[in-house]
């Protein structure tokens, strides 16, 4: 079963708009049921407008979590709340967030009151820039040592790793990763994993592909990229477009 997770980040503006684009998506959801699990992921002020329309087979994600769950924290969102409205799923260590400020160690913190809540965590991890050395690969080492050394093999199995190459995303892309360098990164994200838990172990984590995914190249990173599922931005506000993805895959 491939993971198809849709981020809206900050779209749309209005309720009734998040509310057509859930059923849109519930709609693509169904059609493609047998080979996808669609997933949303609207702006926090939209959940509980679209947790009322994303029945199943469509699951509900959040776009981030606190990394504390201490009532006094104004402006964030608590692990607890998010189960409260109907959230499965929840995305950490977004390079977006990472980039407001987000450590290494709270997106290991988030990941823990997720877990605590029976919220499957999608804990995005991704380079900034690459060099011909392959010190890039630190960065990724650094993302998931906290992740492996902290969070019990038991417990670990629950996580979905989101793999999204910075330098190809977004307005200032470099390029567009390929997916022979997407096929080498989830090599190298078992091989850290596997060095903690094992092989066996580390061929069972679902890995996703989040680097400007679209309909024209989103089976390639699913057949060559050798990933078990897509994060997707601004193709999944697009339903005629997000239709063809699905249908690609």
């Amino acid at each position: 079963m491939i993971l198809l997770v849709g981020n809206w980040k900050m779209a749309p503006e209005k309720p009734e708009q998040a509310e057509k684009l859930t059923k849109e998506t519930l709609a693509i959801a169904k059609k493609y049921k047998k080979n996808l699990q669609l997933v949303v992921a609207p702006g926090f002020a939209h959940l509980t407008v679209v947790a009322k329309h994303a029945k199943a087979p469509l699951g509900l994600a959040a776009q981030s979590v606190a990394s504390v769950s201490i009532i006094a924290n104004t402006g964030l969102v608590s692990a607890a709340q998010l189960k409260g409205v109907g959230v499965q799923y929840g995305i950490v260590g977004h390079s977006e967030s990472r980039a407001r400020g987000d450590t290494n160690e709270m997106v290991l913190e988030q990941t823990k009151r997720l877990i605590e809540k029976k919220i499957m965590p999608i804990v995005c991890i991704g380079e900034k820039a690459r060099d011909a050395h392959g010190w890039y690969l630190s960065e990724i080492k650094d993302q998931l040592d906290g992740l492996l050394a902290s969070i019990p093999k038991a417990t670990f199995k629950t996580i979905v790793i989101a793999y999204e190459p910075i330098w190809a995303i977004g307005a200032d892309a470099e390029r567009e990763a390929t997916p022979l360098e997407c096929r080498e990164m989830v090599i190298y994200i078992r091989k850290l994993i596997s060095d903690v838990h094992g092989d066996k172990f580390a061929s069972t984590i679902s890995i996703l592909y989040g680097g400007s995914v679209n309909e024209l190249n989103a089976r390639y990173f699913i057949s060559e990229g050798t990933v078990q599922g897509l994060l997707v931005g601004r193709v999944s506000l697009e339903p005629k477009r997000y239709e063809l993805l699905a249908k690609s895959l």
